[in-house]
């Protein structure tokens, strides 16, 4: 007999759909979470119309902390007294000292050879000896003037006296009849003609003086104006030797020697090497700040000084500031002009203070916005800035601690409100 093949069957048991179709369901969950992080990439994304590379940022972490504002720039060693000497007149200028030499106030350093000057000088002098004679002598004059009509006065007095007695004898003997009557009128006009004589010389006598004054104070007022001006004359001479108004340095010499020279025309400098000051320029931002009497460390050669701000120009030029710095009361030694030094100034220190590094983007848009960095996105954040320092700057609103912003690279932004961030 053959056997048949019920040996080789089997029940086949009816399975679950899920398992039947895990496959399809496995591709179908996961386009389904590839669709959704597609959609939420879309979403993130969606208004970035600018990507820039994330290398070409700087990007920096808000923090809280102790902020310091300091300002820190290269300062250059100036004379606060440099005074340039010039040529007071025409002519040949010799040198008496060289650039770098040491000198003392009122030291001839030059001197300038004018003929022209010296013969003047004599001139005026000859005139002013002419006309100290014609004051002398009209002194002379009115003395012997007055002394003559002193004479004249007393004399006028005695002959009135004289007729008047003579009057008073040809009266009694009128009376007496030992004179006639024209004898008595004679002797009576010769009173009068007395009397007129001594009116006279009295009148003459006594504005005599205001005569001779006018006389000798005319002589005299011409004696010195013509003083005058030979000590004008003077000075200009002793002005021919070029002397040092401080104690100091030779700077520059702009005059070689044995040349001539112009009127006012520079000569040579002299530098004052016990009064110097530090001066730098700052941008205008931070010279806001500034104030006269604010304490500095100024730092050159592997030395250190103190020092105050003593001034603060109120001009910008080129978006500068220009200021100056005093030393404190020890004086630096070995100092020349010219010479570089670093100088940091403290404006103030304060504590739990929100601040970034500082960047580019303080200047942009006036500071009022920033980028904040979310993942690969930068998005405009408004900031509302405080306070200022060389690294820092302070951040009143608009951001934590912890936040990210973009401190510098933002002009490839271009403006826009959102900007993806590659790498």
């Amino acid at each position: 007999m053959l056997r048949d093949t019920a040996a080789q069957d089997r029940v086949i048991e009816r399975t679950s759909p899920w398992v039947r179709h895990r496959t399809l369901i496995v591709v179908i969950l996961a386009a389904a979470a590839g669709l959704a992080v597609l959609l939420a990439y879309l979403l993130r994304y969606a208004g970035a119309g600018v990507s820039v590379d994330r290398s070409r940022l700087s990007i920096a972490t808000v923090e809280r902390g102790s902020f310091v504002r300091d300002i820190a720039a290269d300062g250059q060693i100036v004379a606060a007294v440099s005074p340039t000497l010039y040529a007071d007149s025409l002519g040949t200028v010799t040198l008496k000292v060289h650039a770098g030499d040491t000198v003392s106030k009122g030291q001839v350093l030059a001197v300038i050879d004018s003929p022209d000057l010296t013969a003047k000088l004599s001139q005026e002098e000859a005139t002013l000896a002419s006309l100290r004679i014609d004051w002398q002598r009209a002194t002379l004059d009115a003395e012997q003037k007055l002394l003559q009509l002193r004479d004249a006065f007393n004399q006028a007095e005695v002959d009135q006296k004289t007729a008047q007695r003579e009057l008073d004898r040809s009266r009694k003997a009128y009376e007496l009849g030992s004179y006639t009557e024209l004898q008595a009128l004679k002797a009576q006009d010769s009173l009068e003609k007395a009397r007129f004589a001594f009116g006279q010389a009295k009148m003459n006598y006594e504005s005599q003086p205001k005569q001779n004054r006018f006389d000798i104070d005319s002589k005299k007022a011409l004696f010195d104006r013509q003083q005058y001006l030979v000590a004008d004359l003077k000075r200009q001479v002793d002005g021919l030797n070029v002397r040092s108004p401080v104690d100091g340095q030779v700077g520059q010499v702009h005059v070689a020697d044995r040349a001539s020279a112009a009127k006012d025309a520079p000569l040579l400098t002299v530098v004052d090497l016990s009064a110097l000051e530090v001066e730098i320029k700052v941008t205008e931002s931070l010279a806001r700040d500034l104030r006269p009497g604010m304490t500095a460390d100024l730092e050159g050669g592997g030395r250190h000084w103190q020092g105050s701000v003593s001034g603060v120009s109120p001009e910008v030029v080129g978006g500068q500031v220009t200021a100056r710095l005093r030393f404190g009361n020890e004086k630096p030694a070995g100092l020349r002009q010219s010479q570089r030094l670093a100088v940091r100034i403290l404006i103030d220190k304060r504590d739990n203070v929100l601040m970034v590094d500082r960047g580019a983007f303080v200047d942009q848009d006036g500071g009022g916005f920033a980028y904040l960095v979310h993942g690969n996105v930068a998005e405009r954040h408004p900031v509302r800035l405080g306070a200022s320092s060389i690294a820092k700057v302070e951040i009143l609103d608009g951001l934590a601690a912890g936040d990210q912003i973009v401190t510098s690279g933002t002009d490839a932004f271009n403006g826009a409100e959102r900007v993806i961030l590659s790498h």
